[in-house]
């Protein structure tokens, strides 16, 4: 798929998603000291994997083993230790990370700063300028609303591509099409191409219980991770008050007095974000949860290798 510019007025960064913020972030990334991404190589579950090929990377020597290739012999080590020692080779592979973007009507809301769908674009632009500074390609798989699929580009110029597609879908007419995360997740299976992390960013609301499959499925193959994107009210009790609500053109209020009342909206707002952060946790993936006004560059940082920021 080609990116093409769009030639309409940039999104606000708040109910829109704005091209240019997501530009941006690429200064950002670039004052990070980066440190080893995680699981570059994993192909099951969530554990580094050193794999030991005909790779250029040199990682180790150990005592020979039978069965071992004597061209690999460590002759200096064996010269000063007395036994045959075998060098190791880190296999040399190019990272690719694959991103599911979650775009139903759901993301479509927020009550701070900015919509659940802006802050997810905001996530995985970041996670995008982050893979390619690593020397990674990045590619981006939307589900929901928009089914659309980037395939992985190398350097800045994969970056771009991403950033403008994000742009590019989150302008699509909004609808109510349901993609529940399991058939989302058997698409990606299919279109990995090669993939070794999955970046998965969603507010939880299409989680089915067939998706726990799927993400086992899924970890067989790359190192998974999860974002999961929420709003304040969705993630703890709102004080008492009115609440004007807006939803496909109609507008109604919500009256929250009593506590009973504030946490029965809460437990129902919350009902995504709660499942899929759960869902993540039992399967021992790398997850972390953000809100509308948090800084969703911590975030992907932590779930990519612990950078730090060089301000």
């Amino acid at each position: 798929m080609n990116v093409v510019a769009s030639h309409r007025v940039d999104g606000d960064g708040r109910s829109q998603v704005s091209l240019a913020e997501l530009i941006a972030l690429r200064a950002r990334v670039g004052r990070v000291r980066m440190a080893p991404l995680l699981s570059r190589a994993a192909r099951s579950g969530q554990q580094s994997s050193r794999l030991y090929g005909r790779g250029m990377d040199y990682a180790e020597s150990r005592v020979y083993q039978a069965g071992d290739d004597v061209r690999r012999l460590d002759w200096r080590l064996t010269a000063r230790s007395g036994k045959l020692h075998t060098k190791l080779f880190q296999e040399d592979r190019e990272g690719c990370l694959l991103i599911l973007l979650d775009t139903h009507a759901s993301m479509r809301f927020g009550t701070r700063v900015r919509f659940k769908s802006v802050q997810a674009a905001r996530a995985a632009a970041a996670a995008a300028w982050y893979a390619v500074r690593a020397g990674e390609r990045v590619g981006v798989m939307a589900f929901g609303h928009a089914e659309q699929l980037l395939r992985p580009q190398a350097g800045p110029r994969g970056a771009l591509a991403l950033c403008g597609a994000l742009a590019e879908w989150d302008a699509l007419p909004s609808s109510d099409k349901v993609e529940p995360l399991s058939e989302a997740l058997t698409r990606a299976s299919r279109v990995l191409h090669g993939a070794s992390r999955v970046l998965l960013i969603s507010d939880g609301f299409s989680c089915d219980t067939s998706a726990r499959q799927r993400l086992l499925d899924l970890t067989r193959y790359a190192g998974v991770s999860v974002l999961v994107v929420a709003d304040a009210l969705e993630l703890a009790l709102a004080p008492a008050g009115r609440y004007p609500l807006e939803h496909a053109g109609e507008r109604s209020e919500v009256l929250l007095q009593s506590e009973r009342q504030r946490r029965e909206f809460q437990r129902a707002l919350g009902a995504g974000p709660t499942r899929l952060g759960e869902l993540a946790k039992s399967l021992g993936l790398r997850c972390s949860s953000i809100d509308t006004t948090a800084d969703p560059f911590d975030a992907i940082t932590g779930l990519f290798g612990n950078a730090r920021s060089a301000r």
